[in-house]
């Protein structure tokens, strides 16, 4: 392919693709030496037992005949007939011809002579082929067993099922073709055109002959680049699709028998449109392709082209690929030109000039080939009307093969040279006695072509800025949509890939794998024991004498030997079920507190829990993962690499902790590590879109466009198949039924609500405009907790009137008598969450990863990738995450209008209203903070964090002093997922409300979650003060001094109530 290269490619320059500097040395003439063993199951026409003989040829030269020997009567005969050819590198029967041109052998039956017959008669009964591409893997011989396919009316047609009618072959050469570095750096490359689908309707098997061809041009020898023609398509009519599999065909012409032209062991085999990598492959385009390709007309050649390329030429063809990316694949028609003899057509007498018909292009993407690993592109390919200046815009390519070669007498007069097949040495020999005068007329229309190309080449490069006239008969294809199915593949990849095994080999010379531990739990005794002692005996100063302790210790050991048989009796009874030993806090609780404590800015104490996690169960990957997380939030990137390598060590086949070994090698720029993790998690788990989308971020920070395309397209691929699968499930549940539509365009929800006065109000748009509602309505997502859990016994028993809102919002509909609702009412009911559909592209998939790690660094990557594949606009998914970035950085302003365009976008978005209450809460406007809040807890689907929406409103609550609403949105926050922080809302409120009793329950579960927060002290000590319980109410203080209590105003409170009551201070 001619391309303008460097500072030379002005304009009316034409610059070539420069020869290779040094000549490769000439190759030794060697002969390929042919022996035809045994025939099989042969059957003549005359009888069973015929006179027969062999006849081998290649390349178009008759190489000889066998003797003439009888068959036998069991069909078999001993040719044992040896012939050969020399291969030459530089001119016939090179390399590239051994590719791509089998060995035919053609078995004949001499017929008995009839009277007064003078020469005997012979018909064909069969045609072998032998294919020679084992000589380019580098063997020096092999045998093997061809099938002898029948010629049309051969007795072999009719032979027994069960014959098996073939020639044993042996071939074999002195030396290999090839030598090490060929072998090596060279490589295969096979061109397969199935065929053009949905063709003009002006195509009409009747009328005067056509040859339908397709051409392209690869490089072959060093940069030299020659034509790859595939004539003679066959032109069909729609009303069936082409059956698969089906063979592949040989690109030679003149083949006796049928069978004879089908390579053997090859196949097309189709595929899923999805799968393809060409064009016409989304789901979309799915109808238009299956009427193309079964009912519209279609031309069809089903040929297979090998080419050899030597190691010069493979990385041609690299360089080539990430220059050009598109190849440019050429298709017209030609007229099949006849003439009789002594009379000379117009194009004989060469007075065309050289326009050619229905000029057609297609560009194919070759990019894919650079992909590590990959071998193979297929796929459909648009054809477009051939414009010079568009195909330079697209390919770099400076002028047409099919219209620069010559004249189209040059096209059908080249067609055994092009078509049957072109090759870099194109001088075709019939055979071996054959006079010189063929030769030298095939050399001079070569000589001609050449010419003829220099001279249009010149012009064409010069005519590109000129005004390109319009191809008419080209845009038909355009009009009638027509595309090719073509197929490319190479033996070996250009870019290799890692093997799996190789990448995790790396991966355990960096991180070591790590043994289980044994879980020791003698030290977890001492601390056990303390617990019962403070909790239960309420003892945590010394003893005044040794009687006092002796006494304590022995009440204290019957305690423990009674748990000890109870436990015992637990575990050997076979009628009871073994029962784990209750504790107060579970690790998925524990990481709800460290969360909570990231959200309030509390990291310290986010930290401890972390670490808890840790002290419990050093085992476990989540938990090394988590507090690695927390490290990235931090900016201890140490930290967080030790945690995510100690959690690959654990388990060396987790995706995620691959992942975030790779993201934490990138932030500190260890980038030939991050490769080898990002690249080991595609290999373990190939369906990742995470994975994939990251190593094409990882790709982008390398600048290395292709491979960023190839992840990218994976990631892509995958996504449509999984959104396909799951539109199949969700047709297959709803069993082809229409969709239920809302009866009215006013959807309200009945909800388990704060407010005393609630208010059902239709969807309204920030403009006041009614909002439609979608088809469906999504469910309510909620937790079940059995009946027998602490905190669902507390629930009922701290709230009855829970259970009553249904009653009550049945109540809350009122109107005035202009049929306008009553605003007399504050706070509204917000309607049915509209919640609009989650944009499906990788990118938004890939950040709500990193926005859970904190990997922030990719997010604003990722980020820049999803604005970009909106075609529509950013997505409010994208400005909420984006509104997320701007909170965690403290810009609050960035933040707001990130948080009104997602409003704007979907009004009805539970996580934008959630979003902006916390923007407020946090930049201290409460007031809007609330409404925001109320709004959101009252749409059907929670938000994503609905738990600090409630933590947050509860607070709210109690700084404005609506106890009842604070402890109505505290429980709704415990029947949730209870926390320390939950119950102890509750139990504020219940105090505040002066329902002592409700309030020391709340405080004890919390105190039972977290012994260690000194504001669930402090209340305790004002219940047990309010109680009349001394002890207690000293104890309890003095755990909260001791826990630094920080609430000034709360400490204050208490030295009044101490006062008050006379006790409550050990001071005093």
């Amino acid at each position: 392919m001619a391309v303008l290269s460097g500072q030379a490619s002005k304009r009316g320059s034409l610059i070539l693709a420069p020869p290779s500097s040094i000549e490769a040395p000439l190759s030794p003439i060697k002969p390929v030496q042919i022996t035809v063993l045994e025939a099989r199951d042969l059957k003549g026409v005359k009888g069973d037992t015929p006179v027969t003989y062999v006849r081998a040829e290649y390349n178009g030269v008759i190489l000889g005949d066998s003797l003439k020997i009888d068959v036998s009567s069991d069909g078999t005969v001993k040719y044992n007939f040896t012939t050969s050819f020399e291969y030459n590198s530089d001119g016939p029967n090179s390399l590239d011809d051994i590719a791509h041109k089998p060995l035919f052998l053609t078995v004949i039956e001499v017929l008995p002579k009839e009277k007064k017959q003078k020469e005997e008669k012979t018909v064909a009964l069969g045609q072998a082929v032998v294919d020679l591409l084992p000589l380019l893997e580098g063997q020096c011989s092999f045998r093997a067993t061809v099938p002898l396919h029948p010629v049309p009316g051969s007795p072999l047609e009719s032979l027994r099922p069960d014959a098996k009618c073939g020639l044993e072959v042996s071939v074999s050469i002195q030396e290999s073709l090839l030598s090490v570095s060929q072998l090596s750096g060279g490589n295969l490359l096979r061109v397969t055109l199935e065929a053009a689908y949905s063709v003009p309707e002006v195509f009409v098997p009747t009328g005067p002959q056509q040859n339908y061809m397709v051409c392209l041009q690869v490089p072959t020898v060093g940069e030299k680049e020659y034509p790859l023609a595939f004539k003679n398509g066959i032109l069909k009519l729609g009303g069936e699709k082409e059956p698969i599999p089906r063979p592949k065909k040989w690109p030679i012409s003149n083949i006796l028998a049928p069978g004879a032209q089908n390579i053997p062991d090859s196949f097309i085999v189709g595929g899923p449109y999805e799968e393809e990598d060409g064009e016409l492959n989304k789901t979309e385009d799915r109808e238009f392709r299956i009427q193309a390709e079964s009912i519209k007309k279609r031309i069809v050649w089903d040929l297979e082209r090998r080419c050899y390329l030597d190691p010069p030429a493979v990385l041609s063809l690299q360089k080539r690929i990430a220059e050009c990316r598109y190849w440019p694949v050429e298709i017209t028609r030609v007229p099949v030109v006849t003439s009789t003899k002594g009379k000379s057509s117009k194009l004989d007498k060469g007075d065309d000039d050289g326009q050619i018909f229905f000029h057609g292009v297609a560009y194919v993407n070759m990019v894919p080939l650079l992909y590590p690993g990959v071998k193979r592109i297929r796929g459909a390919f648009r054809v477009f009307a051939y414009q010079d200046s568009e195909v330079f815009g697209k390919t770099k390519c400076l002028f047409s093969i099919l219209r620069d070669l010559g004249h189209q007498a040059n096209l059908n007069k080249l067609g055994p040279v092009i078509a049957a097949a072109s090759s870099p040495h194109s001088k075709a020999m019939p055979s071996r006695n054959q006079k010189e005068d063929k030769m030298t007329k095939e050399k001079d229309v070569l000589r001609k072509m050449s010419t003829t190309l220099k001279s249009q080449v010149s012009e064409t490069a010069i005519e590109t800025e000129a005004t390109v006239c319009q191809n008419l008969e080209g845009q038909q294809y355009v009009d009638a949509g027509t595309f090719l199915v073509m197929e490319i593949e190479l033996a070996k990849a250009l870019v290799p890939k890692r093997l799996p095994e190789e990448l995790a080999s790396r991966v355990k010379e960096m991180i070591p794998p790590r043994p289980q531990l044994p879980r020791r739990s003698a030290g977890a005794k001492k601390h056990a024991v303390v617990k019962i002692v403070r909790e239960k005996y309420l003892r945590t100063t010394a003893f005044n004498n040794l009687e006092q302790l002796q006494a304590f210790l022995s009440e204290l050991y019957v305690y423990l030997v009674d748990q000890m048989h109870i436990a015992l009796n637990q575990i050997l009874s076979q009628e009871s079920t073994v029962v784990a030993s209750p504790t107060f806090t579970s690790c998925e609780q524990l990481r709800l507190f460290a969360h909570e404590a990231e959200v309030n800015e509390d990291y310290a104490l986010a930290s401890v829990y972390y670490q808890e996690r840790l002290a419990r169960d050093r085992q476990i990957v989540q938990h090394w993962l988590d507090y690695g997380a927390f490290c990235l939030l931090m900016e201890e990137n140490i930290k967080a690499q030790e945690c995510f390598r100690e959690a690959l060590s654990l388990n060396p086949s987790h995706l995620h902790s691959l992942l975030l070994c790779g993201i934490i090698a990138v932030m500190m720029e260890h980038y030939e590590e991050a490769e080898i993790f990002f690249e080991d998690a595609t290999c373990l788990e190939p369906s990742s879109i995470l994975s994939w989308t990251l190593l094409g971020l990882f790709y982008e920070i390398q600048e290395n466009d292709i491979r960023v395309e190839m992840a990218f397209h994976e990631a892509n691929k995958l996504l449509k198949a999984r959104l396909a699968k799951e539109k199949n499930i969700t047709e297959a549940a709803e069993g082809g039924g229409k969709k239920l539509h809302t009866v009215s365009a006013t959807v309200l929800r009945t909800v388990t609500s704060p407010q005393e006065d609630t208010l059902l109000v239709p969807d309204e748009a920030p403009d006041g405009s009614p909002k439609v509602q979608p088809d469906s309505v999504e469910p309510v997502v909620t937790i079940q907790l059995p009946e027998d859990d602490p905190a669902v016994k507390l629930t009922k028993k701290l709230s009855p009137t829970l259970s009553k809102n249904k009653e009550t919002s049945q109540k809350v509909m009122k109107k005035t008598s202009g049929g306008a609702l009553d605003p007399s009412h504050a706070v509204a009911l917000v309607p049915l969450s509209g919640l609009s559909q989650p944009s499906h592209t990788i990118f938004m998939e890939t950040i709500h990863f990193l926005m859970e790690v904190n990997a922030l660094q990719f997010v604003h990557r990722a980020l820049a990738h999803e604005l970009l594949c909106q075609q529509e606009g950013p997505s409010c998914e994208y400005y909420l995450v984006l509104a997320q970035t701007h909170l965690l950085k403290k810009d609050f302003s960035k933040a707001e209008e990130c948080l009104r365009e997602a409003i704007q976008i979907d009004y009805l978005n539970p996580n934008a209203w959630a979003q902006k209450g916390h923007l407020c809460y946090l930049s201290g406007n409460l007031s809007e903070a609330k409404e925001c809040y109320e709004r959101t807890i009252s749409f059907v689907t929670d938000a994503s964090e609905i738990h600090f929406v409630y933590l947050r409103l509860g607070s709210i609550y109690l700084k404005e002093k609506e106890y009842d609403k604070a402890k109505r949105t505290y429980m709704l926050a415990c029947k949730k997922s209870s926390s320390c922080l939950t119950w102890l809302g509750v139990g504020i409120a219940c105090y505040r409300l002066k329902e002592i009793a409700e309030a020391e329950d709340a405080l004890s579960e919390a105190n039972a979650l977290n012994n260690n927060n000194a504001e669930v002290w402090a209340y305790l000590a004002l219940v047990c003060m309010q109680g009349g319980r001394q002890l207690e109410a000293e104890q309890s203080y003095k755990y909260a001094m001791k826990l630094e209590l920080k609430n000034e105003e709360l400490l204050q409170e208490i030295h009044e109530v101490q006062r008050m009551v006379g006790f409550g201070n050990p001071s005093f």
